[in-house]
């Protein structure tokens, strides 16, 4: 939900609420499956280098990035 999760760019801890952190972890997860199979539903290539933000897009780094904070986030659930 809009307003469950406060960043800021000082040292401090991240709040967010048990079922947002849920919902982020699920769409984590989802992120990584569809960068990893193949097929028509995978994301392709223009869409992965979206998702890298202008960096070389690297399809393996992202799926363990995803995968890694996914599981994070489940941990602290």
């Amino acid at each position: 939900m809009p307003g469950s999760l406060t960043i800021s760019h000082h040292e401090a801890s991240v709040a967010m609420e048990h079922t947002d952190a849920k919902r982020l972890a699920t769409m984590l997860e989802e992120l990584a499956y569809l960068l990893e199979i193949p097929g028509p539903n995978r994301i392709n290539d223009a869409q992965l280098a979206v998702l890298c933000e202008g960096r070389a897009p690297d399809r393996a780094e992202l799926v363990h990035w995803s995968r890694e904070l996914a599981t994070e986030l489940k941990g602290r659930l």
